[in-house]
């Protein structure tokens, strides 16, 4: 049990030291859940609304497709990804493989059903009396929409760290798109991945550690957000 211990002080000494392989993994990790979670928001919330506002032919059928997709396994969309940025594929020309641009990719993919079905079940939450209210005041499709979206603003907030707890934690994607490479593609999990493998626990103890901790603080925020306007 020696080299449990061992590694926890070691890693407590990387991550004081400002050890540089630690902390690329984690910047190169902000940077990819930062873009992927910007574009599955920007995507999803809209999708998402329509989804849960609207009655449209194939509604019930588009969101039985949604409801499926939350579990999609990352390994296969890593594979579909692939095979469509990968040379021999239809967007080869734009080299996304291999870069952090190609994983946001996967991992928006990942995360997108996530925010569209919870932000569909917030939006149908809603009590009519608001939405015949603010059709009674003349309100236009735009103003509705943003009224619509404030009120539920906390169950967006938990469909973005949920969707975000998805896309920090995945292994597969990151791996078979990003390829793990070193200072460059390299994130948190695929690093504690290799490094087990290894046999170096005290960087791995060190990473997840770090990954605990941007976890803890996004909730935190969330909680410090809601306290504040209750």
């Amino acid at each position: 049990m020696n080299y449990i211990s061992d590694g926890f002080f070691e890693a407590i000494r990387l991550i004081v030291a400002m050890n540089e392989e630690t902390w690329s993994a984690v910047v190169t990790t902000i940077r990819l859940t930062s873009l992927s979670m910007f574009c599955t928001l920007v995507i999803g919330i809209p999708l998402g609304f329509v989804l849960g506002y609207f009655d449209f032919p194939g509604r019930r059928a588009v969101r039985t497709v949604v409801d499926t997709m939350l579990a999609l396994p990352t390994v296969v969309v890593g594979l579909l990804v692939y095979a469509f940025i990968s040379n021999r594929g239809p967007f080869g020309q734009w080299r996304l493989l291999f870069t952090v641009e190609g994983m946001a990719i996967g991992q928006t993919i990942l995360a997108l059903p996530i925010v569209m079905a919870l932000s569909a079940t917030a939006v149908e939450g809603l009590e009519e009396r608001l939405r015949m209210t603010l059709r009674t005041l003349g309100a236009s499709g735009r103003r509705m929409a943003m009224t619509c979206l404030y009120e539920c603003r906390f169950a967006l907030l938990v469909a973005a760290v949920t969707a975000y707890g998805r896309i920090v934690a995945e292994v597969g994607v990151s791996m078979m798109l990003g390829g793990n490479i070193k200072w460059n593609t390299r994130t948190i999990t695929t690093a504690i991945t290799l490094e087990t493998g290894k046999g170096d626990f005290a960087l791995g103890i060190a990473l997840g550690l770090l990954l605990l901790l941007m976890s803890f603080a996004l909730n935190a925020g969330l909680s410090f957000l809601r306290r504040r306007e209750v």
